[in-house]
């Protein structure tokens, strides 16, 4: 009798459980779908940024416009290092409360746009999203602190100008910076918040060649990882961010290993009691200035804030966060097979990854180099471009033994024509180095070609051949095809 009684108490308790989910489907509940989120995106995108590197001085006066309103309370929180305020803009007045904060990486800036496409939309009135506004403003708070390391964002860095990372100082709390969040979050006491980032664009899904274009993390409280209800709440907000992202960007969403890291602020949020989420932005082709992404941005970040409002996260199951595959990080900007290569007398067949880093530059904009970054049988790796180098073998590029005075006198037709004959290099006279130029060659001051390797590590400038006669070039790190017309516009340097 006593396991009778058991059973039906279980029974009861599942049928409860589920008549809990039944109810919340029933109530008058907002279900904003993908075409009524594009179209919101659209209609309310801040046109004034477009693209990654905005400094400071570009969104203060986005954020001190908003004073006169009514909308948003306007705070100057402290300053940073170098005096740079930071703010925070309050909207609503409702009893829960959620803090988002972006940019504590100064070169991670894919969110704090969509931070101010949203304000946008808050601002909005009188149109089919009224009833969504209403509902965040008489049921949330939100806080949003859109940059707190304006320092490096005025030199697209990392870290802050005392070369500390912020998302290791939770704990020590040694800069003004890292104070002020953590002022901020016992100020504010929320329920639930937003760590917002961006990570390299080299992740990808596990066992496949796309990109992690979103990942997300409910981080870990402890070291032992538990789950306690202020965990699982982030959880439950994750699946269901994954569930609208997967009609965007199907098998595009992974998450971070959820080891504690004691310093981070995410962590720490959580210990706090606020159901924290990360959400890193990645990478996606053909899309460098992330300007897809930061919709996508948009699109997770206000689902999410419209189901905390009305508490219909509680319908995901937190287990489904576990089916979110974890990071890898098998991708390339370029995965080249099958090239056939000589070294020290021997001829072997070879994978190049070659990766594109982005180097900061003198006068505060940037340039690429591509470099040879694994070498090696690599047919488990993927690239945002393959190529199939089958019955082609690695040609050294030469430096055209003219020199010429100044980019400008390089055509298209001029730069094809000399890739066409194997020359990679131009020397150029009376012009200063590290100076931008668009062509797919390499135009040096010093009469130097830097890499024509397949060595790891090496610059990635070299031709692939066929009988001796170059078929594609490979300058920078980028893939030219000599058979077709030239496409792409280039951001090389003078070297």
């Amino acid at each position: 009798m006593k396991y009778i009684t058991i059973i039906f108490f279980t029974l009861l308790a599942i049928s409860s459980c589920q008549q809990e989910k039944s109810n919340l489907n029933n109530k008058n509940t907002y279900n904003p779908d993908t075409t009524m989120l594009t179209s919101a995106f659209e209609a309310f995108k801040e046109k004034s940024l477009t693209h990654r590197r905005f400094k400071h001085t570009d969104i203060e006066p986005l954020i001190l416009k908003r004073e006169e309103g009514k909308l948003f309370e306007v705070t100057k929180l402290g300053q940073s290092v170098q005096k740079r305020t930071l703010y925070q803009l309050k909207y609503g007045t409702g009893d829960k409360r959620v803090m988002l904060w972006s940019q504590m990486h100064g070169n991670e800036s894919t969110a704090t746009m969509a931070l101010f496409d949203l304000f946008n939309f808050l601002e909005g009135a009188n149109d089919q999203f009224d009833t969504i506004r209403s509902l965040l403003s008489e049921n949330t708070t939100l806080y949003f602190l859109p940059m707190i390391n304006p320092d490096g964002a005025e030199i697209f860095n990392r870290r802050n100008a005392l070369d500390i990372d912020l998302n290791r100082d939770a704990r020590e709390t040694a800069t003004p910076e890292a104070r002020i969040l953590k002022e901020a979050a016992e100020t504010n006491k929320p329920a639930f918040g937003f760590n917002l980032h961006d990570q390299h664009i080299y992740y990808n899904v596990p066992g496949t060649g796309n990109p992690a274009t979103i990942s997300f993390l409910a981080p870990a409280y402890n070291h032992e990882k538990d789950i306690n209800d202020v965990r699982g709440k982030a959880m439950q907000l994750i699946v269901g961010m994954n569930k609208l992202l997967q009609q965007y960007i199907p098998h595009g969403v992974a998450k971070y290993d959820d080891t504690h890291e004691p310093r981070g602020f995410g962590d720490n949020f959580q210990k706090w009691g606020a159901s924290t989420v990360l959400i890193e932005s990645g990478g996606y082709k053909n899309d460098p200035e992330k300007q897809y992404i930061r919709k996508l941005n948009f699109l997770i970040i206000l689902n999410a804030l419209i189901e905390i409002a009305q508490e219909s996260y509680v319908q995901y199951e937190q287990d489904a966060y576990k089916d979110i595959p974890e990071n890898a990080t098998k991708l390339s900007d370029l995965l080249i097979k099958n090239i056939r290569a000589e070294r020290d007398s021997i001829s072997y067949s070879v994978d190049l990854a070659i990766k594109r880093d982005e180097l900061n530059a003198p006068d505060s904009t940037f340039y690429i180099r591509g470099r040879i970054d694994d070498v090696g049988d690599l047919k488990d790796s993927y690239g945002y471009e393959e190529l199939d180098a089958k019955g082609l073998h690695f040609m050294k590029g030469k430096i055209y033994p003219s020199a010429i005075n100044h980019p400008k006198e390089l055509t298209k037709e001029k730069v094809m024509d000399l890739l066409r004959a194997g020359y990679l290099a131009v020397q150029v006279r009376n012009v200063a180095i590290n100076k931008h130029h668009k062509w797919p060659l390499l135009l040096t001051g010093n009469g130097t070609i830097y890499g024509n390797s397949p060595n790891l590590g090496s610059q990635a400038n070299f031709f692939l051949a066929k009988d001796g006669k170059p078929v594609y070039a490979i300058v920078n790190g980028y893939l030219i095809d000599l058979s077709k017309e030239l496409e792409l516009d280039f951001k090389n340097y003078i070297q």
